[in-house]
């Protein structure tokens, strides 16, 4: 019975074309300091590369 981890199924996102989405670290805390450019884009998902991706669709056999 393959089960999903549960960490790896809260921090990435599957897409229905089946590309893997990443949140951008950093973004939670000193946003004053941050300029507004890098702000707006580390608000996106970023992709995750694959050879990474694999391992993660592995984790996440139901997704």
């Amino acid at each position: 019975m393959l089960k999903t981890k549960k960490a790896i199924s809260k921090r990435f996102k599957i897409t229905a074309g089946g590309k893997v989405l990443r949140r951008t670290g950093g973004y939670d805390k000193l946003l004053r300091h941050k300029s507004t450019k890098g702000k707006r884009r580390a608000s996106w998902d970023k992709p995750v590369s694959l050879g990474f991706s694999a391992h993660v669709k592995r984790a996440m056999p139901y997704a």
